[in-house]
């Protein structure tokens, strides 16, 4: 088990001339409440299985597993899965030391980007690119869950 611990800041400025990568990502869920989640993600060529919960309110920690499965069998899991889907091109972009996963959400949230920056620490510093917007960590709008809504 990992504990992710995660900021999520809408964008704001130009962003993928910086990226290393990028790659489309096709996400739904099988199960959602107040303190888990359990999601299917294809990204590009591989598939996992995904279980995060949250330790405490107002955290931005939370356990994380995640599990490899075919790209086949995670397309037979997200006929099952809760109604709604979440459509993305995710942009790796290195930037001050850290990695910005910048997301670029398509269907019906097009228009929407956000990146995440994923830290050790709750408190950890990091340099702030100038393209990073608002942060909207801990705002449930902006969950991923949320956004098959």
């Amino acid at each position: 088990m990992i504990k992710e611990i995660e900021r999520k800041f809408l964008v704001c400025g130009e962003f993928k001339h910086l990226s290393q990568k990028q790659t489309d990502i096709i996400q739904a869920y099988l199960s959602v409440d107040n303190v888990k989640s359990v999601r299917v993600r294809i990204a590009g060529d591989r598939a996992f299985i995904s279980v995060k919960s949250s330790l405490r309110k107002e955290s931005l920690i939370r356990n994380e597993w995640e599990i490899p499965v075919t790209v086949e069998d995670a397309g037979e899991l997200m006929k099952i899965c809760l109604p709604g889907k979440v459509e993305k091109t995710r942009y790796i972009v290195p930037y001050g030391g850290h990695i910005f996963e910048v997301d670029v959400f398509h269907a019906e949230n097009e228009g929407l980007i956000i990146a995440e920056l994923e830290l050790t620490t709750e408190n950890e510093e990091f340099e702030r690119p100038e393209w990073l917007g608002e942060e909207v960590s801990g705002s449930p709008g902006y969950y991923n869950v949320n956004l098959i809504k």
